[in-house]
């Protein structure tokens, strides 16, 4: 097992992962921009470097600044989180030149699976169903395109092929939209991603946002750890997930977990790792593959008993997993609500300092943030300030049991979306489990 590890990430990520580390023995080494100067992770840090100014472009987007701290700190491996650098195949080949270990899966995967065009092509490879679609040429002729779109017929997806975290995409209903919005979304994709490369896919209406958690060793094993339902969502921003995915057929849940492994297998996957997919009532489709670990994997880790990062850990370490399919049992219901400062109505960000701050607690709660009382929120990321996670018997009673854990919380000095999620617990669709990706737009 390592001895040093780089945590190269902040907010909630950061601490999570800094917590297992201190469990396993490991110290940890945190690095942070000048805006995180005081969070709560760099002061629990055996080591904190600061690597630049508040701009991630110059301190958490910027590969050599963290993999120098690394070398100044004589770290043995750098885990990357989620967002920034962590899906970053260039970045990960950097970490592996330099001597250290990523703590993730291998630098040609990344590659593969981030670009959605080659990954939907090596998903369809190893067999999995895709979403009807095709690929935009924007040097062929406007006709062309169109005709391809008159195929897959209207409303589609037009997507950004090195998109994420819900950016990168925008729904086109008729010809006149697709011609208006090629240019623009590349555009804003060139910029967000360096990559204005674009597809389209068939939009299924309502369909279910599904999707399975992997763990893969360098020996060749490969397991899964159930479903997640990630159907709420805000402008492709998930607000709440669940496992496992309910209203299902048991075999269908068998037969995607089978594909997804087998998939990963083929693929050599290394780590941790979540294939998604969209539900329609009948069938699964492959959407994209997140070669990391996922914002929502504490309530897959409430239902199984598997800590992820651990896995990861160990796995990157060269250990093999002790886990195999017939030890994993999965127990009762978790739900997982974003805390995100910003207003619950018109959705503005909401930064600036916590005055106030009570976390929800009793039997089945777990909140994972960085939050403390006289923090700062800055501008310049994303605006999650944490997470509720609850665990029950039964999916009402997780239910049940958010809502109670959600009137606990308490954030003064800036706004949070929990009265948004008050809402939606509320809703009768959402109650009875049959809301699809559309279901946030039916609450207005």
């Amino acid at each position: 097992m390592f001895k040093k590890v780089l945590i190269a990430n902040r907010g909630e990520i950061a601490l999570r992962v800094q917590r297992t580390c201190k469990e396993l023995g490991i110290a940890t080494v945190c690095v942070y921009s000048e805006a995180d100067r005081n969070s709560k992770y760099v002061k629990l840090a055996d080591e904190a470097i600061c690597i630049g100014p508040a701009e991630a472009d110059q301190s958490y987007l910027n590969p050599v600044a963290v993999i120098a701290a690394a070398e100044v700190s004589e770290a043995e491996a750098i885990h990357p989180g989620y967002g920034f650098l962590s899906e970053n195949a260039d970045f990960a080949e950097k970490v592996e030149a330099s001597g250290f270990v990523f703590i993730g899966p291998r630098p040609e995967t990344i590659r593969v699976m981030g670009d959605k065009v080659e990954a939907k092509a090596k998903a369809k490879e190893v067999g999995l169903t895709m979403v009807p679609s095709f690929n935009i040429d924007r040097e062929a002729k406007f006709e062309e395109t169109a005709k391809a779109a008159a195929k897959l017929g209207y409303p589609m997806m037009v997507k950004a092929a090195a998109g994420g975290g819900g950016r990168g995409m925008r729904i086109i209903h008729t010809e006149s939209m697709l011609r208006n919005s090629i240019g623009l979304l590349a555009q804003e994709c060139e910029r967000a991603f360096g990559d204005g490369t674009l597809y389209a896919e068939k939009l299924l209406s309502d369909a279910r946002h599904v999707e399975v958690q992997i763990l893969a060793d360098a020996a060749g094993n490969v397991i899964h750890l159930g479903t997640r339902d990630c159907s709420v969502q805000r402008r492709h921003q998930k607000l709440i997930e669940e496992a496992p995915a309910t209203n299902i057929p048991a075999k269908k849940l068998a037969r995607i977990g089978e594909q997804s492994v087998e998939a990963c297998r083929k693929v050599g996957y290394l780590g941790a790792g979540t294939i998604e997919y969209l539900y329609d009532g009948s069938s699964f489709y492959f959407i994209e593959m997140n070669t990391r670990i996922q914002v929502e994997h504490p309530v897959t880790e409430m239902v199984t008993g598997v800590d992820i990062v651990e896995q990861q850990l160990r796995i990157a370490a060269g250990e093999e997993l002790a886990i195999r399919q017939r030890d994993v049992a999965f127990e009762g219901h978790a739900l997982e609500c974003r805390i995100n400062a910003e207003d619950p109505v018109s959705f503005l960000p909401s930064p600036g300092t916590v005055t106030a701050y009570h976390p929800a607690g009793g039997y089945g709660v777990r909140v994972d943030s960085h939050a403390f009382v006289n923090c700062e929120i800055p501008h310049h990321y994303d605006s999650l300030v944490g997470k509720v996670i609850v665990h029950g018997a039964t999916r009402p009673e997780a239910i049940r049991r958010m809502q109670r854990a959600l009137g606990e919380c308490v954030f003064t000095g800036i706004k949070t979306n929990i009265a948004l999620h008050q809402r939606i617990l509320e809703n009768s669709s959402f109650r009875r489990e049959s809301v699809g990706i559309d279901f946030m737009d039916s609450m207005k």
